[in-house]
């Protein structure tokens, strides 16, 4: 388990990823490589990748250089998980390229003593060598991230809408009591089912940021060093038990649902599910901000959504009729 302290300056500076981290979710998503737990959700992904991964032969690369350097164990090196990596994937990058070679030498060997590191990774503390890493992260990113970016993005987006309910509701306390099954606020304290061994993580007025993430299941992830800004990587929350078999990651709107509304309508109006602006609802049904406008509007005017503006944000977000349809097409209790 992993306990994180807060004193009450931590409670004010409590934040959420403005963004998903692309480093996060690399390491996450090599990790659905390394166990067969939740690879049943995954299956679709897991089969598509694999064939691109061959197709661009980076096969020999995954197996014999990134899994060994993101083991799914205790440990594996935080600088291969940027805070800059919120900035997009080429600012991440920079900062491994820029990361000191002592601190690279020290977490290879901690990554060494703990899991057991390849020879090679102690040539890492070089930068051409690590130019070699860039370059092949950037790839895997092109395979295994990026052709999902924007379905990663609406699972985000919806995580960020439901904590903010959250906070809304309950303040700080409830949002954190929010963030999933695995994550339990016992005031001071966030109890985190955590890889073993057990630690203990006092924030001492820095904050904490959380990093809802696609890839990740079941277990959250933390950086190991705690002089290093304090995050938690926890998993984004899922409308149903399992993903849709092909590889696509969104959740499909049920069947009942989308022919009463049509698929894009359903999915506009699951999106409003968990609170979304129009643009993450454009996301979510896969068409343009001005489309998903034009749903929004008939779905409203249905009475099944009601919207609300904030500055230069529309927040649509479920009305009692919508959320009865959603159940009752659902077939959920």
């Amino acid at each position: 388990m992993l306990r994180i302290h807060f004193g009450d300056a931590d409670l004010a500076a409590v934040r959420v990823a403005a963004a998903p981290n692309p480093f996060w979710e690399i390491a996450t998503s090599l990790h659905r490589f390394q166990t067969r737990d939740g690879r049943w959700a995954y299956a679709g992904w897991l089969r598509t990748v694999r064939v691109r991964l061959r197709e661009k032969g980076l096969e020999r690369a995954l197996r014999t250089v990134l899994l060994p350097l993101f083991p799914r164990a205790a440990y594996f090196p935080d600088f291969l998980t940027p805070g800059r990596g919120v900035g997009g994937l080429a600012e991440g990058l920079d900062a491994i390229l820029a990361t000191s070679p002592r601190r690279v030498a020290q977490e290879v060997a901690r990554l060494d003593r703990m899991v057991g590191a390849p020879p090679w990774a102690a040539r890492l503390s070089g930068l051409e060598d690590r130019r070699e890493l860039v370059r092949l992260l950037r790839a895997y990113h092109d395979v295994g991230i990026a052709p999902y970016a924007e379905s990663i993005r609406s699972r985000f987006d919806a995580e960020r809408a439901a904590l903010g309910r959250g906070f809304l509701d309950g303040g700080v306390g409830g949002l954190l009591d929010g963030v999933g099954p695995s994550i339990r606020w016992r005031p001071p304290s966030l109890q985190v089912d955590f890889t073993p061994p057990d630690r203990e993580l006092c924030l001492d007025g820095r904050g904490l940021t959380l990093i809802p993430t696609y890839f990740c299941w079941r277990t959250p992830n933390s950086l190991a060093d705690p002089d290093l800004p304090p995050v938690l990587c926890y998993p984004v929350r899922r409308d149903s038990a399992a993903l849709p078999p092909d590889h696509r990651l969104a959740d499909e709107p049920s069947a009942p649902l989308t022919a009463l509304l049509g698929r894009t309508r359903a999915a506009a109006l699951r999106a409003a599910a968990t609170g979304a602006t129009t643009g993450e609802m454009a996301r979510a049904a896969g068409v343009s901000a001005a489309s998903a406008s034009r749903h929004a509007t008939a779905l409203r005017d249905a009475g099944l959504i009601t919207s609300s503006r904030h500055a230069a944000t529309v927040l649509h977000t479920l009305t009692p009729v919508g959320a009865s349809v959603l159940r009752a097409a659902s077939n959920r209790p």
